[in-house]
């Protein structure tokens, strides 16, 4: 992989980074939580969700072919934007195995490709846990990994848990006919991402490499209650209360992370 291959025809393989981002919160009261859900369809709408992935579309140069989008009732919206660019000859440090250029510095391209939104608002009417879900998916065919714009798209949301797939399908053939069913090194996502995501977050690994499928598990270390509190109500919890909401969340948090029910 170290040198570069000489293709017969174009590079058709097809690059998806697929990920879920988990914004967890506390509401103490009905009408604090239905604020909530104001809150969020407010916050990301489907206006602003094409805001974002126009602006991502923008950073990395390609070109907006169709946007559509779609507010949901009660809550929830999509974005979908199909892309296409120019063929661009990548840079060394476009395609290597290293972190993505964070978003006040993005220098990524990504051709022929798409991205989509979707967000998932939910609260628990009897224990006041409001957990809030985004899948992203950006899928690039060609030379170009959409692994370079993963720091750029989990610094646009808070971030309580991220789980992240990355897969490389189809081949691409070389100029002796033999079949490529990737065309760069990869280890981990994780290589992908920024210092200060990694040190963040505790990460878990669980990769097939002979099917080219990485997948990583992203959970928040530092934890402070007053980040994960909506409404007014909260304000007044009492120290048992207080005790009572942080193992609820942290609770949530972790069942969300290993994907399964556990006792409390």
């Amino acid at each position: 992989m170290k040198s570069k291959l000489k293709l017969h025809g174009f590079n058709n393989l097809t690059k998806t980074l697929s990920f879920n981002i988990y914004d967890i919160c506390y509401a103490e009261t009905p009408q604090d939580q239905q604020a909530y859900v104001e809150y969020i369809n407010q916050e990301y709408n489907a206006e602003r969700l094409t805001q974002i992935l126009t602006e991502v579309v923008e950073i990395i140069g390609a070109n907006i072919l169709n946007i559509a989008s779609q507010n949901y009732e009660p809550q929830g919206a999509s974005v979908t934007i199909l892309i296409s660019e120019e063929p661009v000859t990548p840079t060394e440090s476009q395609i290597e195995e290293s972190p993505g250029p964070l978003p006040e510095i993005i220098l990524a391209h990504l051709d022929k490709s798409h991205i989509t939104v979707h967000t998932y608002p939910e609260i628990h009417p009897d224990d006041g846990i409001a957990t809030f879900r985004v899948d992203i998916d950006v899928s690039t065919c060609g030379v170009i990994s959409p692994l370079k714009a993963l720091n750029f798209l989990i610094h646009q949301f808070d971030s309580d848990i991220v789980t992240v797939d990355y897969r490389v399908r189809g081949f691409t053939r070389d100029v002796e006919g033999n079949k490529h069913f990737i065309d760069h090194e990869i280890n981990s996502i994780q290589n992908y991402l920024s210092e200060d995501t990694r040190d963040a977050y505790q990460m878990t690994d669980v990769n097939v490499y002979q099917e080219n499928l990485f997948h990583t598990k992203m959970l928040l270390k530092n934890f402070e209650l007053d980040n994960y509190l909506f409404g007014d109500a909260t304000s007044n919890l009492s120290s048992e209360q207080r005790a009572q909401v942080t193992d609820r969340v942290k609770h949530e948090m972790l069942e969300i992370f290993y994907a399964r029910n556990m006792p409390t």
